[in-house]
């Protein structure tokens, strides 16, 4: 049987991940972002249900690690370190590392609108590609693959507290030093309910210091604040 280019490809992937997958169609899954089905009306399945389950691993293999390894922090604490790892921008940095953005199946607007590198489907990527290595390999190798890719940078975090979200970050600083607190708009709204981004704004006043972008307003504010300390940051060091 003819093997196409789309297999090789996978098969790649598969290797430099070090795992031999016995169902190989589950790492295709994982890498087909719902887009493509509109354009491909032949294939049947996307990866948003292996994101689900893959979300739930990454968090038991990062939570289990924490309970273990900090055993002088409290549950806030640890919730903090967890929410820091598993955020949107450390998975896109960690697909990003793994090269996964290259074999991401989209549809061709998606792909034009640079959805190879787009944080929040990097991001949904990892956790899908991890659903995938749960199904077919079991948690050992998830895990592996999660000390390996992630668990590396928790000390660093805890070091540095990096864990501390930008908005709370941003909300300290302009009260301390602006003596105003930071408001946030949603200005847009871009693609179908099923695939939602948006675009935030945070102001001071009725200046917008920062705009962010997300597959949540959440996640889109994160993004703005992170923005909005780096013009604070340049405006208070002037």
């Amino acid at each position: 049987m003819k093997i196409t280019k789309r297999t090789k490809m996978i098969n790649k992937l598969a290797k430099e991940l070090n795992i031999k997958f016995n169902d190989i169609s589950l790492l295709k899954t994982a890498l087909t972002h719902r887009s493509y089905l509109n354009e491909h009306r032949q294939e049947r399945t996307h990866n948003e249900r292996l994101e689900f389950l893959g979300d739930a691993v990454l968090e038991l293999i990062v939570s289990d690690h924490l309970y273990k390894e900090y055993s002088d922090r409290d549950e806030g604490e640890l919730t903090s370190f967890r929410s820091a790892i598993v955020r949107t921008e450390s998975l896109a940095k960690a697909s990003r590392e793994l090269g996964y953005g290259k074999y991401l199946r989209m549809a061709k607007g998606e792909k034009r609108s640079g959805g190879e590198d787009k944080d929040y489907l990097l991001a949904n990527t990892f956790e899908a590609v991890l659903g995938a290595i749960y199904i077919d390999q079991g948690y050992l190798k998830c895990k592996d693959l999660v000390n390996r890719i992630l668990i590396t940078k928790i000390p660093e975090i805890v070091k540095s507290r990096s864990d501390i979200d930008s908005k709370t970050k941003i909300q300290e600083v302009a009260q301390s030093q602006y003596k105003t607190t930071p408001l946030y708009e949603v200005i847009k709204e871009i693609g179908p309910d099923h695939d939602r981004e948006f675009v935030v704004a945070v102001k001071l006043g009725d200046k917008i210091i920062g705009k962010g972008r997300g597959s949540s307003k959440q996640k889109a504010e994160e993004d703005a604040a992170s923005k909005g300390l780096e013009y604070m940051e340049k405006d208070l060091n002037k």
